[in-house]
């Protein structure tokens, strides 16, 4: 393994003679690309953070909780020994008073062999639709994050592929005007006194 020496701090400033203007701009573009990058994804991880959070805070305000009747009785034979645990739930049919005073009718999970006129809960939007239940506070603050932890991610990787574009560019530029020079002065090197 080769002794590199002592790690310079910001060698790509440092004043230098043999310094080419294309070392310069690899520099700036560096520097602006580093920049842009932790600037787009802090930017955009923050937006959709707050914007998912919000999204989910309204959710909790605006669903409530609505008590829905089976229409019908449930398909199967009634559990009395076991819980309801979701492996016993079936689909039956259910009505439901929506905020505007309408009955809605909807297929909702219930226990097997539950008779008609069972009342179960079911979440319903301002419109009386139903929906989920809403996120708790910690799980909407953890959903957001994620979310927004993606978004940044993803935004970030916009200024950094573009980044590493213009450097293989600025490399493969780099490399043409070291061929050009080599062809200038291969010649030169090649004759003998004579």
């Amino acid at each position: 393994m080769a002794w590199r020496g002592p790690t310079v701090w910001l060698w790509r400033w440092r004043r230098n003679p043999l310094k080419r203007p294309a070392d310069r701009l690899e520099t700036w573009v560096l520097l602006g690309v580093w920049t842009l990058t932790v600037v787009a994804g802090v930017l955009a991880g923050t937006h959709v953070c707050r914007s998912v959070e919000e999204g989910l805070s309204r959710e909790r305000i605006e669903w409530r909780p609505a008590v829905a009747r089976l229409a019908e009785r449930a398909p199967g034979a009634p559990a009395r020994d076991r819980g309801s645990s979701p492996a016993d739930q079936v689909w039956a049919t259910a009505r439901w008073t929506a905020p505007d005073g309408s009955v809605r009718t909807g297929l909702l999970r219930v226990p097997e062999g539950s008779p008609a006129g069972t009342p179960v809960t079911v979440w319903t939007d301002p419109e009386g639709r139903r929906v989920t239940r809403p996120l708790t506070a910690s799980q909407a603050r953890f959903r957001a994050v994620l979310t927004g932890g993606v978004a940044g991610v993803c935004a970030a990787t916009v200024p950094l592929l573009f980044g590493g574009a213009v450097g293989r560019r600025l490399e493969r530029r780099r490399i043409d005007s070291w061929d050009a020079a080599w062809a200038r002065f291969d010649p030169l090197w090649g004759r003998t006194a004579g």
